[in-house]
This record gives structure tokens, sequence and C-alpha cells, in this order.
């Protein structure tokens, strides 16, 4: 059976998102998964985010990483998205992607997906379990198989317990609060799982 392929899709304005991408790249790798980590496209203005230095210190950083298309989407068997929440839902970067794919939609492309979803915000309580279900109610369109961590792993208590994906805080330092790293690989690792499930069951 060839290797479950993964595409990890983030936004971040200023790296919490890509790092936790980062962080299930590992994950998925260790895994056995082929792995591409990809970011959505920009909305904001390049000259709004040059003003501000951690949107720009991040853009620079990940001036490389290459942009998600709807080929990754059919690419890819398994999907894990990594998005900051905004007043409680998704940011317009990562819903905008989204809201481009409906011709893969239609071509019925999108279904049997395996995908997964993570969040950050600013406070604890700041909407990233809202901003997942969110995402997760997107992607029920598609036909996806959501596939949430729950409580199947210790890491997951330890990263603040949120079974519907992992999230974050970001803190006024702009680091992460909570030490999510084994939570994200565990969730990496899961969905990679279901996905060699689904795939060889599919292939038999």
């Amino acid at each position: 059976m060839d290797k479950v392929k993964l595409a990890i899709i983030y936004y971040s304005a200023t790296g919490i998102n890509y790092q936790l991408a980062k962080m299930a790249e590992e994950g998925g790798i260790e895994a056995g998964a082929e792995v591409r980590v990809l970011k959505v496209p920009e909305l904001i203005p390049e000259e709004v985010i040059n003003k501000n230095p951690a949107m720009k210190a991040n853009a620079d950083a990940t001036k490389d990483v290459p942009i998600a298309t709807g080929d990754d989407l059919v690419w890819a068997d398994a999907i894990i998205f990594s998005v900051p929440t905004r007043f409680g839902n998704l940011a317009s970067q990562m819903k905008n992607f989204i809201d481009m794919q409906g011709g893969l939609w239609a071509e019925g492309k999108l279904m049997n997906k395996v995908v997964s979803a993570m969040s950050s915000a600013q406070n604890p309580h700041g909407g990233q379990e809202a901003t997942i279900k969110a995402l997760y109610t997107s992607l029920m369109h598609w036909g996806a198989i959501i596939v949430p961590p729950g409580y199947t792993d210790q890491s997951i208590f330890a990263a603040g317990g949120n079974p519907y994906g992992t999230s974050v805080t970001q803190g006024q330092d702009g680091k992460m609060v909570e030490d999510v790293k084994d939570a994200v690989k565990h969730q990496a690792k899961r969905t990679v799982e279901v996905a060699r499930w689904i795939k060889k069951g599919r292939e038999s």
C-alpha cells in the first residue's frame, strides 16, 4: 500500500499556527506519511503586514512555504487544518480558501478525505473550540471523515484537554502558553492512522 498522503494546511498571522503545522508535520512523518505543509493565501495588504513587526517577521520566515491549492486537496488522503480564531470563527483567509473549493466539491473530489483541525486565540476562552467546530461544519458538507483527538492520549489532557482538536493560547510575548507538541503529534499520528485504515479498506 502506498504511503498516506497528509496535507497540513494553515493560516498564521504571527507564526503560532505555523508552529502547530510544523509539529503536526513531525508527527505525520513519524507515522510514515508523505507530508506537505502549505499555507493559504494571505488577504491582508502587504503594506499593512510590513508595518507590524510580528506579522512581517512571520511573513519573512515562511516566504518559502508553498501556497495551498485545490490540487493539494485532491492529492491528500488526510488533511489537518490549523487556523486562528476571529471572533469565534475561522480567520477569513482560511474561510476564503475553503469557499474557493466549490468546483472540487461539485465533482465529488473532496468526499471521504480524513480531516482534523487545530486552532489558537489570545486567551484561554477566545473561541478555539468554536473555530474548530465551525471548520468541521464546512467539512461535513464535503462528506469528509472527521477525526478529532477526543481523549485518546494523556498528552491531550496535558495540552489543555480540547477534544475537538489541539488548541493554544498566544501569550503577551507572542509565544504559546501551553506545551502542546505531544498532543499535536498524537493528533497527526491518529489522523494518519485512520486514513491508513480507510485507504487499506478501499484498496482491498
